[in-house]
């Protein structure tokens, strides 16, 4: 049979969603603000210069990257949204992820990502202790 004769491969919009946020999830892990455009090895989080938690929030149930996709032929228009820990360089999170998406749908479908669109939906504050909690939590509580 020729190759004109056969049928078509159609990857689903999910499939490339699915795609995108592993991708995302990579770049946040990866320390991609600091590391942007590196390769996003399993020690990119240590020497990029990312902060310990930003790099273990990628880890965090509640803060894997969600993606859509929208795919018309070869193209694909991906939206993508994270939470970020708070403070760091957001721009260069967004940046970091929006590369690496970019990226590895290409790779991994051969569709071209003309946009990539990232939310963040959440910022995560480190939590202070008080020293006023602090002692309610121990012996100094009063009963």
């Amino acid at each position: 049979m020729e190759p004109g004769e056969r049928g078509a491969t159609r990857i689903a919009d999910r499939v490339v969603a699915k795609i995108a946020s592993q991708a995302a999830r990579e770049a946040l892990r990866g320390g991609g603000a600091a590391d942007a455009g590196a390769d996003t090895g399993a020690d990119g989080g240590a020497d990029s210069g990312a902060d310990a938690g930003e790099v273990a929030l990628a880890d965090v149930v509640g803060a894997r990257p969600y993606a859509v996709a929208a795919v018309r032929g070869g193209v694909a228009r991906v939206r993508v949204s994270v939470e970020l820990g708070y403070p760091s360089d957001i721009g260069a999170h967004c940046g970091a992820v929006r590369r690496q998406v970019i990226e590895r749908v290409g790779e991994m479908t051969g569709m071209e990502v003309p946009e990539v669109a990232v939310t963040v939906e959440r910022l995560h504050v480190p939590r202070w202790e008080r020293p006023e909690r602090r002692a309610r939590r121990g012996r100094d509580r009063v009963r």
